[in-house]
């Protein structure tokens, strides 16, 4: 197939469970003949949903796309902190009533009122272990998987909402509506370290990029063995005009 530098758009994707950003990208590079083409913003393997791609000309919009606020919906485990606060990474247990640990499972209330108090507006929060952060030039990731421990310090991010929308323990799910910059899997960490339990995401779903919503995402599965301008301009977000 030859190059097709002349495609240009921005694509929303649904990207699926296990892969990672830079295989989707990858993915839709070769099915556009090789056409420049970029992400506004990662999302973990483990995660799904809303991956924005910018083609062509359109990749001068990628870092305006990244500052856009960001919905995701999360399922989390209170009974266990990970290494990488996904299910990824090994279990640490934090039974209920052990040393430092919530005697019960904490009440409906409690929950919605640390997640009023405590993760909304601007807050300091903590990347996670395993993520894109560079420590003296180093991803912390890279540093995390050779057993080192980075030295993550916490920083302000915004948290537009944050809702509880189902609770039984030792599971949470939230909405949650924030801007950039801002981990989920943090979020988990530190809600299951403020009650005295464990907390790891089980699931993480992006539903948002700015006004790219999932339900104009395209799957996967569904793109073309060759992506067109065509193609392009009925699924996508077209070019501004040359200049």
């Amino acid at each position: 197939m030859s190059p097709s530098p002349d495609l240009h758009a921005i694509l929303a994707l649904d990207k699926p469970l296990g892969i990672t950003s830079m295989q989707a990208v990858a993915r839709v590079r070769r099915l556009a003949g090789g056409a420049r083409t970029g992400h506004a913003g990662t999302l973990d393997p483990l995660a799904t949903g809303v991956l924005v791609l910018a083609l062509g000309k359109c990749t001068r919009q990628i870092e305006s796309l990244m500052a856009t606020e960001k919905r995701y919906l999360t399922e989390i485990d209170l009974t266990a902190f990970t290494a990488t606060d996904d299910v990824e990474g090994e279990r640490t247990e934090v039974p209920l009533g052990s040393p430092g640990a919530a005697a019960a499972p904490p009440a409906r209330a409690e929950l919605e009122r640390l997640l009023a108090e405590r993760f909304t507006g601007t807050v300091m929060q903590r990347p996670p272990a395993f993520s894109a952060m560079k420590v003296g030039g180093r991803r912390a990731y890279a540093m995390a998987r050779k057993g080192e421990a980075p030295e993550l310090a916490p920083r302000p991010v915004t948290i537009h909402s944050i809702a509880l929308t189902a609770y039984e323990w030792p599971r949470v799910a939230l909405n949650i509506h924030c801007g950039k910059g801002t981990y989920v899997r943090s979020i988990a960490r530190e809600l299951g370290q403020a009650l005295g339990t464990g907390g790891h995401c089980t699931m993480i779903r992006r539903t948002a990029v700015g006004a790219f919503t999932i339900d104009r995402a395209v799957r996967m599965d569904a793109l073309p063995d060759r992506i067109t301008q065509e193609w392009l301009d009925a699924h996508g977000v077209a070019a501004p005009p040359a200049n």
